[in-house]
């Protein structure tokens, strides 16, 4: 399972223990997908996106920083660190896309958008730029969450290809200021 790819560069182990927090905790948190729609949907994310990505800009540079959230996961990314009080990761399951296809006890779905979603950058290229690429080539991504030319890019593929694109304020509210640029 671990060494599954799901596409041309990534395998299943690399999008499920790429983040701080599972580094941290592996030794407890159980990273696996646990439904088979969560696994075509981090191929259908890989074939349709991450793969021409990787061509356009090499894969030496590609770095994924967080990738798909098991329930595992997502609880202890909503814990807090005992000396700092700060959350060790900022989640939003219902809507961000990163646990996929994955189901709560009582079979509903953490995020009924479905898909998947990963944050990632390229060494040496700017999010802006990679931002730029992704417009220009008409992928059918579902949305994209810009933080800064100098930060990681997420990046999803849904269902809906809704193609929207969003930044966050200081607050950590969704917003769409200060993206005209890629406006249409």
């Amino acid at each position: 399972m671990e060494g599954e790819r799901l596409g041309r560069y990534l395998t299943l182990g690399e999008f499920c223990t790429c983040t701080q927090t599972y580094r941290r905790f592996a030794d407890v948190i159980d990273p696996w997908p646990r439904q088979d729609e969560t696994l075509q949907a981090l191929r259908d994310l890989n074939h349709y996106l991450l793969d021409p990505l990787i061509d356009a800009f090499g894969w030496d540079g590609f770095q994924l920083t967080y990738g798909f959230c098991s329930v595992d996961l997502k609880k202890f990314l909503a814990q807090r660190d005992p000396v700092t009080g700060k959350k060790y990761g900022r989640v939003d399951p219902s809507r961000d896309q990163h646990m996929a296809h994955e189901r709560n006890r009582n079979g509903r779905l953490y995020c009924s958008r479905l898909g998947a979603a990963c944050d990632f950058w390229v060494a040496g290229v700017g999010s802006d730029r990679i931002l730029d690429w992704l417009l220009n080539q008409a992928l059918p991504f579902d949305s994209i969450y810009y933080y800064g030319p100098d930060r990681p890019l997420h990046l999803s593929y849904g269902p809906e290809h809704k193609r929207a694109i969003w930044t966050f304020s200081a607050a950590g509210i969704p917003t769409q200021r200060g993206l005209e640029r890629w406006q249409p």
